[in-house]
């Protein structure tokens, strides 16, 4: 009967050793989001595995789907007023030159 239990579990345990100077960056990175370490942990892990997943996935269309996205790749860009807005601020880095 305890087989059949833990087979229904939902949540499995994961257990890392790391030296003190990552935990310690963990910690604060965690505390900074108000989370804590195994929420922040977990959720950075799942964050990490979902973009190499989507890295290697292979995405699937019809020949006129295709068709419509090579259009729209193919046609003029429109501006985003935001964007144009936001590329015209200067940097940070580069708010005390003068000259450019």
């Amino acid at each position: 009967m305890a087989t059949r239990r833990a087979a229904r579990k939902k949540e499995h345990p994961l257990s890392m050793r790391l030296p003190d100077a990552d935990i310690a960056i963990i910690d604060r990175a965690a505390g900074m989001r108000g989370r804590s370490r195994t929420d922040f942990v977990r959720e950075a892990a799942v964050r990490a595995a979902e973009e190499v997943l989507m890295e290697n996935t292979l995405v699937r269309m019809s020949p006129a789907g295709f068709n419509a996205f090579m259009k729209a790749l193919a046609g003029p860009a429109t501006a985003v007023p935001e964007m144009v807005e936001l590329l015209k601020r200067p940097t940070p880095w580069g708010a005390g030159e003068s000259g450019k």
